[in-house]
């Protein structure tokens, strides 16, 4: 992925609360300046104490960059479990690192 196309690149962020489970359900790409707003999205609700539980649905996610995929291992690690149905993501969510290797990816 060049540069402008992660500049292009879009992730809509959807949010609900039901009880005390937080759930996002993300679209599109997960990659550059989005991943920031998710990061900012999280630590939101989690600084607020709302939520016992955290969701994140990753099956409508087209592409997750490096630092998506840094934060995806950092929300692993604080407890967040993960919905994802394409092969590439199960296998990334399967495969998260905290030791800062990073999965195998192909290139296109």
């Amino acid at each position: 992925m060049n540069v402008m196309q992660v500049e292009t690149a879009m992730l809509r962020i959807s949010y609900s609360l039901i009880g005390s489970v937080a759930k996002w359900t993300l679209c599109g790409q997960m990659a550059g300046p989005w991943v920031h707003e998710l990061r900012n999205c999280w630590e939101h609700t989690r600084r607020t104490g709302s939520a016992s539980r955290s969701v994140v649905d990753l099956s409508d996610v087209l592409f997750i960059d490096e630092s998506g995929e840094d934060l995806l291992c950092e929300m692993r690690h604080a407890g967040v479990e993960f919905v994802a149905t394409g092969i590439d993501t199960k296998h990334l969510i399967e495969n998260l690192k905290g030791d800062g290797e990073k999965t195998f990816r192909r290139l296109v």
